[in-house]
């Protein structure tokens, strides 16, 4: 893995490139990390995943902690089109597996998985790591909800740390290790645990114990406690921001790779992504069940709508597809409509990628997230004067 940042902007936004050998190109960061199910994305099948933007859907998150067999039956049924893919390996997924801060120990760390909740130890994952192959893969964390005490915040990252230590020493040469960091709501504790991080021999990091309750004026003194004291040369990855506001906040303080289930969430939920890419003319919507980013595509308003989901949008599902046959396919409970509606989702929220990183390369990055931001704060506040009438 080689990585180098290319381009700065408003103090710490920055754009760099990310080499892995798996990957049939460099990838530009900021970068959204596709999240997977068992290895594959969650409605696409393999034969569409061409008509995603290429190489920016070539790096996949495989989290869950699954059964080692499970995960290598896949890879070897599927070798072929995992060879022009990369993955990172997250203990934590949001969608699935989910912290359990009250069950975790100093054994290791507790989740909430489908099967139950499941104790995994820093022994069992490398393990798990060893089978999978990843192409980086981020140690054992304790994450913990922004509502715990300081001493608890202090033990977590005291495990953490631990962990980390057990997770390098038993490091099977699978790939890039990221090291995690931790801390909740507390500034001391990130710090502390960013600090230890920092003196480790890592190839990158992974923030995580953000998306558990922090607010978003609480996250920034978070973020910036943390990218302060890590190396500049080497990559960031955070686990838990999905909104684009939340993105855009990632970006400013020096986050290079997001792993995200807002689009997962987005598509089960019926909704497509309608928000320019660009952050431009971000004016009140006429469509009903949009919120100025999304439209729900479940409401009876589109059952006759035969325009495509975004006007001059590249993806499969806007040049084949209507919202008029979407809305068909959800309300009969159809599989697919949600392939569909991710593809559409992936592919405009790459875009918004790309225009970050061209707003950071020209120099513009905080003029673009202002006029970002502000286009939906504008929308909000009307909605809310419209609802008070």
């Amino acid at each position: 893995m080689k990585f180098a940042v290319k381009a700065w902007s408003s103090g710490k936004a920055r754009a760099g490139v990310l080499q892995l050998g798996s990957c049939p190109g460099p990838i530009e960061t900021p970068f959204l990390l596709l999240s997977t199910r068992k290895g594959l994305p969650h409605f696409i099948p393999p034969d569409l995943l061409y008509s995603l933007p290429s190489p920016d859907s070539h790096l996949f998150h495989l989290g869950r902690p699954l059964t080692t067999n499970n995960i290598k039956d896949r890879r070897l049924a599927s070798d072929a089109w995992f060879a022009e893919h990369g993955f990172v390996c997250i203990p934590r997924d949001s969608i699935q597996c989910l912290p359990e801060c009250n069950s975790s120990n100093k054994f290791g760390a507790s989740f909430e998985t489908p099967c139950g909740r499941r104790l995994i130890k820093p022994v069992e994952y490398v393990e798990l790591i060893s089978s999978l192959r990843p192409d980086i893969w981020t140690t054992l964390a304790d994450e913990v909800p922004t509502w715990v005490s300081e001493k608890r915040n202090k033990t977590s990252v005291d495990r953490t740390i631990r962990w980390l230590d057990e997770c390098i020493a038993l490091n099977p040469a699978g790939g890039p290790v990221f090291g995690s960091i931790v801390g909740g709501c507390s500034v001391k504790q990130r710090e502390r645990c960013a600090q230890e991080a920092a003196r480790r021999n890592l190839s990158g990091y992974w923030i995580g114990g953000f998306g558990l309750g922090e607010s978003m004026d609480e996250r920034p003194a978070l973020l910036n406690a943390v990218t302060d004291i890590l190396q500049e040369e080497k990559p960031r990855l955070i686990t838990g921001l999905g909104l684009p506001e939340e993105i855009l906040q990632g970006v400013a303080a020096g986050i290079d790779v997001f792993d995200s289930t807002y689009l997962c969430h987005l598509t089960l939920g019926g909704f497509a992504l309608t928000f320019p890419p660009d952050g431009v003319e971000m004016n009140a919507s006429d469509n009903i069940g949009s919120d100025q980013t999304k439209i729900n595509l479940r409401a009876t308003v589109y059952r006759k709508d035969m325009t495509p989901i975004v006007e001059n949008c590249n993806c499969y599902t806007c040049k084949n597809h209507t919202k008029a046959y979407i809305n068909h396919l959800l309300n009969v409970h159809e599989m697919l409509a949600q392939t569909l509606l991710e593809i559409h989702n992936t592919h405009h929220y790459i875009g918004f990628f790309r225009s970050v990183r061209e707003a950071i390369k020209s120099g513009n990055f905080e003029q673009f997230r202002q006029k970002f931001v502000e286009g939906r704060c504008y929308h909000v506040a009307a909605e809310a004067a419209a609802a008070c009438m």
